[in-house]
């Protein structure tokens, strides 16, 4: 018998609220490992309104978590980490456009100023230009400008001609003579914005040089990076080439990979050579391919470590690495890069990576791993994870 068209079209309603309702009691059943889009964004906001009500002191800037007893680890200015959280702030109010971030990034980033003058590391980028460099960019303050060209001034007195970079640490001088680490392709960023700031081309020359130092040295057959390369400061040769946070001299530090993707991905923007570009490709290619690589992403803190699976994960290389990839596809086009980013981006963004809403700490991400030799801020959040997550939700949305 034919329905009427009155019964007929209640008949489909029916029917399209029972799928609905079968679809909702599926989807709940993995609650545990996901997080729905609008839950998920909800716990994203109670996430970062944590980090808009964290009290600001002059040396209390959160740097990690204790992943067992919820501490919180705090420093002061001249630490290399202390950037990210004004930083954080700064993209949180990109993100939202809500006036209360940009408020409390602007009293972080205040407290960042001695930092300056400080030519005691190399990390003056990812201190300054994390801080004041996003500030700037949202509020064109000339006095942020000044400060950035300052530390710009700062980081190129440890530069050395006859090796052709800067050196980036102090300690364990009676060993390494002149030891240059692959993190420090990330500092290179705050030289190249000071030449366009001033329009002297002294901090962009000093950038080249020691991008084109760490190119020819800090890689290997297979596009994987050493960590630490150790120059005599004579005749500017390598010494030795070793590892401080990776499993062993021969591995494959997870993060270590992500700031050479990332670093070489960020001197292309500046300079178009195609050089930077195809290492940083190449570099992309052994993280994505590597058979210890989870399904996920989310690599373990070292890809050669002897006791994978049962290793931690580091959420800060999945997010400097995502971050990264997302640049690199806009240069390249290759869906490959953007696919891979935005499937460590979905993935970061379960249950599995999200902080719980209870937990009382300014950080959104956990399983993050700091210095897995020393043992040192092991599988907790960190801040820099977070600053890269939020950078690559940023680039997301530009795309």
């Amino acid at each position: 018998m034919k329905l009427k068209k009155i019964e007929l079209i209640i008949f489909i309603q029916v029917l399209l609220c029972i799928t609905l309702l079968f679809s909702s009691c599926k989807n709940s059943t993995n609650k545990n490992s996901e997080i729905g889009p609008i839950s998920r964004d909800s716990l994203l906001i109670i996430r970062y309104e944590k980090l808009l009500n964290y009290p600001v002191t002059k040396d209390g800037f959160p740097r990690s978590m204790d992943g067992k007893s919820g501490e919180v680890r705090k420093v002061p200015s001249k630490d290399w980490c202390s950037g990210f959280f004004p930083g954080s702030l700064w993209n949180l109010y990109k993100l939202t456009e809500d006036n209360a971030y940009k408020e409390k990034a602007t009293v972080w980033t205040a407290n960042m100023e001695d930092q300056k003058l400080n030519g005691g590391t190399h990390d003056m980028g990812f201190k300054m230009y994390c801080s004041y460099g996003e500030g700037y960019e949202v509020t064109k303050d000339k006095t942020y400008k000044e400060i950035i060209i300052t530390s710009a001034n700062t980081l190129i007195t440890r530069f050395n001609k006859n090796v052709g970079s800067l050196r980036s640490w102090d300690f364990n001088k009676d060993i390494w003579e002149f030891p240059v680490i692959i993190d420090n392709m990330m500092n290179l960023e705050l030289l190249f914005e000071a030449t366009k700031m001033s329009g002297d081309s002294i901090y962009h020359k000093i950038a080249v040089k020691h991008a084109n130092t760490t190119l020819k040295n800090q890689f290997r057959a297979d596009n994987s990076v050493n960590h630490v390369v150790v120059y005599d400061t004579i005749n500017g040769k390598v010494k030795m080439k070793v590892t401080h946070q990776g499993f062993n001299d021969d591995s494959s530090w997870a993060r270590g990979q992500s700031w050479a993707i990332y670093g070489f991905t960020m001197a292309y923007r500046y300079t178009k050579d195609p050089a930077y570009l195809a290492q940083a490709e190449a570099t992309a290619k052994f993280f994505m391919e590597h058979l210890n690589l989870p399904n996920d992403g989310i690599p373990y803190w070292d890809f050669n470590h002897p006791d994978i699976p049962n290793v931690p994960r580091d959420v800060s290389a999945a997010t400097i690495m995502g971050s990264a990839l997302f640049e690199l596809y806009s240069f390249t086009k290759n869906k490959t890069y953007l696919n891979f980013a935005n499937k460590v981006l979905d993935n970061l963004q379960t249950a599995n990576y999200i902080l719980d809403k209870d937990v009382e700490a300014p950080f959104i991400l956990k399983h993050s791993t700091g210095n897995g030799p020393k043992d040192d801020e092991m599988d907790g959040p960190i801040n820099y994870a977070d600053y890269y997550f939020l950078e690559a939700l940023l680039r997301k949305k530009e795309l």
